[in-house]
């Protein structure tokens, strides 16, 4: 079960929406994170280092500085109907941040990104789906 986080039994992998054949790319993810992957595709490609041509980007952090750094690079990453989503340590975690849901869909409407989903990733991290407006892809 540990695949499963909050109330939901749906697995991360496709409360994400991993798909096989998806261009992947995990940073900064907490060392756990893997684990929770519980059947991921056997055929995704998975980039360590910035690439374009990507289908999926999880980025986690705790700080609103790295993410307001990072998250126009991110956005060049991603192929037009992409996406990304955005984890942070939720309130109820008691780990020390500065990201809210708020202040990630502010960074992320300021360049032309949306959001459309957001779901609990483990017990310390949320995690908010963010795409680009249909009508700029």
């Amino acid at each position: 079960m540990a695949a499963q986080a909050g109330y939901s039994n749906t697995s991360l992998v496709k409360k994400l929406g991993i798909k096989a054949g998806f261009k992947i790319r995990f940073v900064d993810p907490p060392e756990h994170y893997l684990d929770l992957l519980e059947g991921l595709p056997a055929d995704i490609e998975v980039f360590e280092e910035p690439t374009s041509g990507v289908d999926f980007v999880h980025y986690f952090t705790k700080q609103a500085a790295a993410l307001e750094r990072d998250l126009a690079a991110l956005k060049t990453q991603i192929v037009s109907n992409g996406t990304i989503w955005i984890s942070w340590p939720k309130k109820a975690s008691k780990v020390p941040t500065d990201v809210t849901e708020d202040v990630i869909r502010n960074l992320a409407l300021s360049i032309g990104l949306v959001d459309v989903k957001v779901c609990a990733v483990d017990a310390v991290w949320s995690g908010l789906k963010l795409v680009i407006r249909v009508k700029d892809r």
